[in-house]
């Protein structure tokens, strides 16, 4: 049996919670944003910076970003899994799918620290 190091857990059913789980957060903090807004006509800078300056606000926020990266993580490797592939590609598709991985893994990283620093520099 072959495994790929690079994917979370070495099992498509860990990947696909992981999935659903990060789904499920990133939903309830979209629709309390929305609700928040919605609740809230009149939100001003103050308002809303007071909402951020929240620590249970900051904690749901860092769960959120967490699970942004998770999401997009998995379904990263499964796109880049599924169609850079030799067949496609021939030899160069390992290459390529490395490439593209690591890419797409230190972009998350760079914008997970940065929502980090916008998120607790409140």
């Amino acid at each position: 049996m072959v495994t790929n190091v690079t994917n979370f857990s070495r099992s498509g059913l860990y990947d696909w919670m992981a999935q659903r789980v990060s789904a499920v957060v990133l939903a309830a903090f979209f629709l309390f944003l929305l609700g928040y807004l919605v609740f809230n006509p009149g939100l001003t800078y103050a308002e809303w910076h007071g909402l951020f300056s929240h620590t249970w606000m900051r904690i749901f926020s860092l769960l959120a970003l967490v699970a942004l990266s998770v999401h997009a993580w998995v379904g990263m490797w499964t796109i880049s899994t599924d169609y850079l592939t030799p067949m496609a590609l021939g030899k160069a598709a390992t290459v390529v799918r490395f490439l593209f991985q690591a890419v797409c893994g230190m972009a998350m990283f760079a914008f997970f620290v940065w929502g980090v620093q916008i998120l607790w520099g409140v």
